[in-house]
């Protein structure tokens, strides 16, 4: 895609991920949805509808093009495509594929690193201890590879603190009530909307001792993870429809982080400290940083060096 293709991308993923958390009437009050006609939402939903349906026939149409300059390995839109056919795939289908993988999960990852790196500068006893694990495992390599990661054991302690304390959904894929159930003395009815607050969890002072505070040492010869069996800990949800991308998604945010602490060493830049720096949160489906990270950098070549 060209420049000004990723832009206006970029711009219709950023309206459907304000869509997934607008505020609409109807849903919590199905007989005044009026005013949602009225607010202009549903409008606003159907032409974020028309322009993914657009770039997404666009992308389709360029890999249907004979006259496409043809890559060494196909893709995954060539692959489905190739199987329209014979698995009566339509335009939908593909689309549907398209939707999940360019959307779902797509910032949570990033949204991951950031709140992840402003962490680590802010307790520097965390980064060098970081960074001094993943120098002496990766030594002279210049970069931090996939099969390292088995053996950054603290580093997955941040990234598991990082989940903890930052949830990247922090209010789970919604839930619908199968059967009526008593929780807590109040009846919840069969279709119910159920909303999980992962976040809220992962800061309840009756599971974590200062829960507003990056310990990752927390976590050592602690049996909580964040794979669905511990409740105190679900940012991926947990049961059958756990997330999906849960594996995949860590180990990218893992290999990211160990590459970032491996190459440089990071500090605030002039004017900004612990004390001062903002930690609000932006709206949204995935929980991102208000305003961008801004640090100062410089390689660490010499400090590599030192560990050969």
């Amino acid at each position: 895609m060209g420049g000004t293709e990723k832009s206006d991308f970029h711009r219709i993923s950023l309206e459907t991920q304000a869509l997934f958390v607008a505020f609409f009437v109807s849903d919590f009050i199905p007989w005044l949805g009026r005013i949602d006609t009225l607010t202009g939402q549903p409008a606003r939903l159907v032409k974020n509808f028309i322009e993914l349906d657009a770039f997404y026939d666009q992308v389709i149409n360029e890999h249907m093009d004979p006259k496409r300059p043809r890559s060494e390995h196909e893709d995954f839109v060539d692959v489905m495509i190739k199987l329209q056919k014979d698995l009566n795939l339509t335009r939908d289908h593909i689309n549907g594929v398209l939707m999940n993988i360019l959307l779902a999960g797509t910032d949570t990852g990033s949204a991951t690193v950031v709140w992840a790196m402003t962490e680590l500068i802010r307790n520097p006893r965390v980064m060098t201890k970081a960074q001094d694990e993943v120098r002496s495992v990766v030594g002279s390599k210049n970069k931090v590879e996939g099969s390292d990661l088995a053996q950054l054991h603290y580093l997955k302690l941040v990234v598991k603190e990082t989940f903890r304390l930052h949830s990247p959904g922090p209010l789970l894929v919604p839930r619908e009530t199968i059967r009526h159930c008593t929780i807590n003395g109040y009846d919840i009815l069969p279709k119910t909307l159920v909303f999980v607050n992962a976040m809220a969890i992962g800061r309840d002072p009756e599971y974590w001792k200062d829960p507003d505070m990056f310990v990752p040492e927390r976590f050592i010869n602690s049996e909580v993870d964040y794979e669905g069996t511990h409740f105190e800990l679900i940012p991926f949800g947990a049961g059958r429809r756990i997330c999906p991308g849960m594996s995949f998604g860590t180990m990218t945010v893992e290999l990211t982080m160990a590459n970032l602490v491996y190459h440089f060493n990071w500090e605030f830049p002039s004017g900004v400290n612990k004390q001062n720096i903002d930690m609000s949160e932006a709206p949204g489906i995935a929980v991102h940083k208000k305003s961008d990270l801004l640090v100062a950098t410089k390689t660490s070549s010499s400090d590599v060096q030192r560990q050969e």
